[in-house]
């Protein structure tokens, strides 16, 4: 489960925004000191971060790579 966590230990991460990104829809992800992933808004980063284990991270790239998410995205016409 995602833990909200303080800005205060994500300086000098490498954050990185996928090159699909937009400019009104960007997310960042950093591998954190202790292994797990952090995400960002990349528009807000002053507004902290969740924290994701590698297990809770790859778990969540399986199913974004099995369309176990495209429910959420509205349906092309």
């Amino acid at each position: 489960m995602a833990r909200a966590v303080s800005n205060a230990n994500s300086a000098g991460l490498d954050w990185r925004k996928a090159s699909f990104s937009g400019p009104n829809g960007c997310v960042e992800a950093a591998l954190a000191p202790d292994g797990g992933i952090l995400v960002r808004d990349s528009k807000n980063p002053e507004a902290g971060h969740l924290a994701y284990t590698e297990t809770e991270w790859r778990a969540f790239l399986a199913g974004l790579a099995h369309g176990e998410f495209d429910f959420l995205l509205p349906a092309d016409d």
